[in-house]
């Protein structure tokens, strides 16, 4: 958003594969986004580049032209020294940073401190493969698209990362043409459309700022508002609920579709804030372990019960059919927030999702005007629409920025670079390893779903694995797939060992679905001071061995049953009467 002048994909997903060089920056889509992996061998089989920057080897680094063992936490200084690559190689395109881009002499003056060889034991990348890496994206005909996931976004200096990748595009002009430039994907599934309908706390829907006296005034009148009305500075971030409780400043808690203490670092301390509450509601489709803290649980339907648009990582509409009816008490989430806000004296009535959509959506957001239910419901349900589309006739827009055509301010790019700094959490004797989170290919997201799937549970199951090198196993006693505990300052948990040679020693690896094996009782509560985002991709950890095993699988057995147990309780009285 500061840098380009939107905070999205500037390209299209299928155009992923037209590229000729895709960089995967701490980004692994074989496990978090499939679809978007089958892109990216289809780029490959078509004669494309691939760089893969990662802590780990991942699957893409098995194609991979050129993969960069890149340390965890030090993703500013390995952007950086790959930034003074290119300009010190000669591989800039001078031209379009003279007539698209801003503040090049301040950014260099940062950049020059960074080289490949004077990072190169910070970073664990060798030289000579990053001048490479370097040569290769700049010059890909014809473009390059830079990737990265929650490898950037879940460290202390995401935002300052995300805009040296934004900066490294405009610097090389791989940005501006089609298939090239950013490719910031999603971590969960409609993170975009989240964004897109305004539910960040500095946004209207359409990315229209709260600060702007227009903006509000046109909201004001399209919702029968009293001008001044809505407020005129931003709200606060979810990630800040717990301290706010703490604070005494948030007293009532609603939360959808969302499971925080299973997904929220320091789960523990999050689990006490939410007991100071006055009242918590909590709106799902199946009872979670934040649901069973709730003092009241509204039953909403699943993905398969009711219909609407979903925003893709890429900004594409996507309209989406009912399979099946709502059972029992359950109803859609958009009739639940209409009846609520009705009780508390502002009337929403609406017959369907179809005039939300063009009420909320395409009248008050000039670049979602053309994207009507018609056009994404077209060819047997296969149409879409790809934002911004501003008129009916429009066909939408697959790539952003196209001839150097920032939506800035002043139409032109930004360039902001900074020094590296540390992760908070440094290892030590008594915690010598890092620890990241990482995800699972067989279960989706926080597992509230597709853990109530017996034939996911069978792929994989509580609790979980704790992926390790050959290297560290060895060290600390460690058998593949033996329990094993591990712990942090903030707590300890029971997972299994993958002992795995495609981690490097030094670090651990855990998916953060498992009820048992959850790694948010380990990781922190510290995030950056930018986006507030927590640091879910470094804190410094211990393992230790367990020798009695048959004690061990009793106690994980024990303590997973009594979970399970006590959800289904919580539960029952919810589904009393539903047949």
């Amino acid at each position: 958003m500061e840098t380009l002048g939107a905070g999205s994909m500037s390209c299209g997903v299928p155009g992923m594969e037209d590229a000729g060089c895709l960089f995967l920056f701490g980004y692994n889509p074989n496990t978090s986004h499939p679809l978007v992996a089958r892109r990216v061998i289809r780029a490959r089989e078509k004669g494309a580049k691939i760089i893969v920057a990662d802590p780990r080897i991942i699957e893409t680094s098995r194609i991979a032209d050129i993969y960069l063992p890149i340390k965890a936490g030090t993703n500013i200084a390995f952007l950086n020294a790959f930034a003074n690559s290119i300009v010190s190689q000669g591989l800039m395109d001078k031209k379009f940073v003279e007539e698209h881009t801003e503040h090049f002499d301040e950014w260099w003056e940062t950049i020059k401190k960074y080289t490949p060889e004077n990072t190169a034991e910070l970073t664990g990348c060798n030289p000579e493969d990053v001048h490479e890496a370097a040569r290769i994206y700049a010059t890909a005909e014809p473009s390059s698209i830079l990737c990265w996931g929650m490898g950037v976004c879940q460290h202390l200096q995401n935002v300052e990362a995300v805009r040296m990748c934004a900066a490294i595009a405009c610097i090389t002009g791989q940005i501006g043409k089609p298939n090239s430039g950013v490719a910031p994907v999603r971590g969960q599934n409609n993170v975009q459309g989240a964004c897109d309908m305004g539910a960040l706390p500095n946004m209207f829907p359409g990315y229209q700022k709260v600060t702007d006296p227009e903006i509000r005034a046109k909201f004001e009148k399209a919702w029968g508002l009293e001008p001044g009305s809505l407020p005129s500075e931003p709200g606060y971030k979810v990630t800040q609920i717990p301290e706010l409780i703490e604070e005494g400043k948030v007293h009532a808690y609603y939360i959808m579709g969302e499971d925080p203490l299973q997904t929220e670092p320091d789960a523990q301390v999050y689990k006490e804030r939410l007991k100071e509450l006055d009242i918590f509601i909590v709106q799902d489709i199946f009872m979670t372990q934040t649901a069973a803290e709730a003092d009241v649980f509204l039953p909403a339907t699943s993905w398969g019960e009711h219909e609407g648009v979903f925003s893709a990582c890429d900004r594409t509409f996507q309209y989406f059919s009912a399979a099946v009816p709502p059972k029992g008490e359950c109803r859609h989430d958009w009739d639940i927030i209409a009846d609520l806000s009705t009780r508390m004296g502002y009337p929403m009535h609406y017959n369907n999702t179809q005039e939300i959509w063009d009420q909320e959506c395409r009248a008050l957001w000039p670049g979602a005007y053309g994207a009507t239910y018609e056009k994404m419901k077209a060819n047997d349900g296969c149409g879409h629409a790809q934002w911004p589309c501003p008129t009916l006739e429009h066909p939408g827009t697959p790539d952003l920025f196209l001839g150097g055509k920032f939506t800035t301010p002043s139409g032109k790019a930004q360039l902001m670079a900074c020094d590296w700094v540390p992760p908070t959490e440094q290892t030590d004797d008594e915690y010598p390893l890092v620890l990241t989170t990482v995800r699972e290919v067989g279960h989706y997201s926080c597992r509230s779903m597709t853990g109530n799937c017996k034939v996911l549970a069978g792929l994989a199951e509580e609790p979980g694995y704790c992926q390790i090198s050959p290297e560290d196993a060895e060290k600390y006693g460690i058998k593949d797939e033996e329990l094993m505990f591990i712990y942090s300052r903030r707590g300890r948990v029971i997972t299994r060992a993958s002992v795995d040679s495609r981690v490097l020693p030094g670090a651990v690896y855990m998916t953060y679905q498992w009820w048992v094996g959850k790694c948010n009782d380990l990781t922190m509560d510290h995030c950056d001071k930018n986006s507030v985002t927590p640091e879910d991709k470094y804190c410094a950890v211990q393992v230790e061995a367990v020798e009695d095993q048959v004690w061990a699988e009793n106690y994980l057995n024990e303590t997973y049953s009594a979970l399970k147990q006590r959800l289904r309780d919580e539960a029952a009285p919810q589904y009393e009467g539903i047949k």
